[in-house]
């Protein structure tokens, strides 16, 4: 895994401009069956692919945290959520809460199990949102979490191969 993650970065950002062009046009003529597509991909990609040997979106980014995850968050840990807050978040420039630091805080490195699972943010719990309702929507952070998890990577990968009318350009007559 750690070698896939090594090449990661670099395989995603040499699909880059491939990716914006299929999502650009998947958009213009959007499948009825997408969310469809993408739960079957998202499965059959989980089956085999298990986070704990990752954890690579835990390691270098941060989920949001909204209201309520700090709020639960907090009474887990006994702690008050001003307390929390201070400790552990800040707000970043889209003026959302995130972690302070990278690798999260609440990342155990020697399994990379999360020590608040049962509490996390709804963010992470979602990650990576490949199999999230109307998908079209997300395409631009499906991008950019192609960077970060191998899992990501590969389905959009396998949705290419799945739906490749969306690569193909129409030409128009001159």
């Amino acid at each position: 895994m750690e070698k896939r993650l090594e090449m990661l970065p670099k395989l995603a950002e040499d699909a880059i401009k491939e990716n914006k062009k299929y999502f650009s046009n998947l958009k213009k003529r959007t499948p009825k069956n997408l969310d469809y597509v993408m739960q079957e991909l998202h499965d059959a990609e989980f089956a085999k692919t298990d986070c704990l040997d990752c954890a690579n979106c835990c390691k270098t980014s941060s989920p949001i945290f909204m209201d309520k995850d700090i709020q639960r968050i907090s009474k887990h840990l006994r702690m008050r959520v001003a307390d929390f807050t201070s400790t552990y978040l800040e707000r970043d420039v889209d003026d959302f809460m995130v972690l302070k630091t990278a690798p999260c805080s609440f990342l155990d490195l020697s399994d990379n199990s999360c020590t608040i699972y049962d509490v996390r943010p709804k963010a992470c719990a979602e990650y990576p949102h490949t199999d999230r309702r109307k998908f079209i929507q997300i395409t631009d952070l499906t991008i950019v979490n192609t960077t970060i998890c191998p899992a990501t990577y590969n389905i959009v990968e396998a949705l290419k191969k799945r739906l490749p009318m969306a690569s193909k350009v129409k030409k128009t007559r001159s």
